[in-house]
């Protein structure tokens, strides 16, 4: 009796989560083994065969599909616009903040197993589920299902381009803010300029306590600060480390 207390009540947990994600993405998933694993948090990660089990490797796997489909998406949709203009706009799509925001207006907070504690500190924790489920319908659906559904069921519904266009994504007052409270010394250097006229581009170095990490280059200081400054804000991880 205790067994099929047990079959029953974890039939009737994958039943809810199955039918809640058929709300969320639009579709019925086939693995719902994977989805569940896409909710582990490594806070509470289980250990088997001397490996912990935690949606870490997903999140990892997501993250990276997300990122192509996003850039794919804005490649077609922008066919003039610079190199810079679609990295910057797809940091803005994938950014920490703006997985967290998305996680938790679609609920995804309430499926993610965690200790107590760690819904305080790891605030990243909703877009980092987020990140893990994609990697899930990745490995579930493949790639072409899953871009059809984040375009359609995700970009195209949850997030105006148009004023994510408009939105500035300042890395450097980011950067310097981050420094400061840190007790950090940080420098933006112009170390060369290359070219004339409307063709010269510059080159700027960002160093934090003496030491180099990252250099940008544009066609204005301004924009080779700019790009050097996103850089060095991912190097540091300062878009997860932020949230937590």
């Amino acid at each position: 009796m205790i067994l099929y207390n047990r079959i029953k009540a974890q039939f009737s947990s994958d039943k809810n989560l199955i039918i809640s994600l058929r709300n969320i993405f639009g579709f019925w998933p086939e693995n719902i083994a994977l989805y569940k694993l896409a909710l582990i948090h490594r806070s509470a990660a289980t250990e088997q065969s001397g490996h912990k089990i935690s949606n870490e490797r997903l999140e990892y796997l997501g993250d990276a599909v997300l990122s192509s489909i996003v850039a794919d998406y804005l490649f077609k949709k922008f066919p003039y616009r610079e190199e810079g203009f679609l990295t910057e706009m797809r940091s803005k799509i994938v950014s920490r903040e703006q997985l967290n925001k998305l996680a938790l207006k679609l609920g995804i907070d309430h499926f993610i197993i965690s200790t107590q504690d760690s819904k305080t500190y790891f605030r990243s924790m909703p877009g980092d589920a987020f990140e893990a489920l994609i990697g899930a319908i990745y490995l579930d659906k493949g790639y072409i299902f899953t871009r059809k559904m984040v375009i359609n069921r995700i970009i195209n519904v949850h997030f105006d381009i148009d004023d994510l266009e408009k939105l500035e994504n300042n890395f450097k007052s980011k950067l310097i803010e981050w420094a400061q409270k840190e007790h950090k010394e940080i420098k933006f250097s112009v170390v060369a300029e290359v070219g004339s006229g409307n063709r010269k581009q510059y080159f700027v170095e960002i160093t934090i306590d003496e030491k180099l990490y990252a250099t940008g280059c544009d066609f204005s200081i301004k924009g080779a600060e700019k790009n050097a400054a996103e850089k060095t804000f991912i190097q540091l991880q300062l878009d997860k480390t932020s949230e937590n």
